[in-house]
């Protein structure tokens, strides 16, 4: 990783942002209350226990993904109102669809199976439905970056205790869980969000859904000194499980892809000094 502030200021340096609902958007998403027959059949719904399937009245909506890029792969629908970020849902929706993640993990282990969860929010990201959405990737096994990451001593603990002591790139901790700009940050603004205590499986811990939180909370504080822009958040869930958000103020080219050297045109320390003001 390298930090070259005079990047963000070059001739067409592209900055994507996410801009309120079109017309159009509205009139045809099909992840809407009232939408349900646009959408495969659900296979979860978080809702009352009268409710019919496939009907208006949940909360938070599970359903196949129309278009899989892997054999099974499911969309959760974070909200029956039509919201762009997760940054625009409260404490309370997000347990929700933390529980939801918790539900379908539990399905697919029962199947032998692990799922990868990740959010894109934004074109730029590459969503292509704008309403706010996770996608639950069904795997035989665990994906191979988050399986690098395994190991005694864990290098989580040992990073967080550098982090934690130094202070500089930790924007908030509360509840046992912590919100910083790690050190080898791949882009401005990234941030990884935390147990502080070693936790090794995600979908059971009732830390996951404030960690969302934690999460949309820092999406809202970059929206104060960004404007709210297109992101990427992924959980890692094995080992000293977290999750990582990768805001997109810039566009990832060759050098990064091919070479492996990420630019960030902001140093983390500075980017966690913005977030910890906003």
């Amino acid at each position: 990783m390298a930090v070259a502030p005079g990047r963000s200021g070059r001739p067409g340096a592209e900055q994507p942002r996410l801009g309120p609902p079109t017309e159009e958007e509205l009139e045809s998403c099909p992840f809407c209350e009232g939408r349900e027959d646009r959408t495969p059949p659900e296979v979860l719904a978080l809702a009352p226990d009268d409710r019919e399937p496939d009907t208006p009245g949940w909360s938070v909506r599970v359903v196949p993904n129309k278009y899989p890029a892997f054999e099974r792969q499911e969309v959760v629908v974070h909200s029956p109102q039509h919201r762009r970020s997760i940054a625009e849902l409260g404490l309370e929706q997000l347990e929700l669809v933390a529980e939801a993640w918790r539900l379908r993990a539990a399905a697919a282990e029962s199947r032998g199976k692990t799922i990868f969860v990740c959010v894109n929010e934004g074109r730029a990201a590459g969503a292509s439905l704008l309403h706010s959405h996770s996608q639950l990737v069904w795997l035989d096994e665990e994906p191979p970056v988050p399986k690098a990451e395994r190991g005694e001593p864990c290098r989580l603990c040992e990073a967080l205790e550098v982090e934690r002591t130094e202070g500089t790139r930790v924007v908030e901790e509360r509840n046992g869980l912590v919100l910083l700009c790690p050190y080898a940050s791949r882009s401005a603004y990234e941030c990884l969000i935390a147990p502080v205590e070693h936790e090794e499986h995600a979908f059971p811990n009732p830390l996951l859904g404030p960690a969302l939180e934690l999460a949309a909370e820092a999406l809202r504080r970059l929206a104060v000194a960004e404007g709210l822009r297109p992101m990427n958040l992924w959980l890692h869930e094995a080992g000293h499980w977290h999750l990582e958000l990768l805001p997109r103020l810039s566009v990832i080219a060759s050098l990064e892809l091919g070479a492996g050297h990420y630019i960030n045109t902001l140093a983390p320390e500075q980017a966690a000094e913005t977030l910890r003001n906003d």
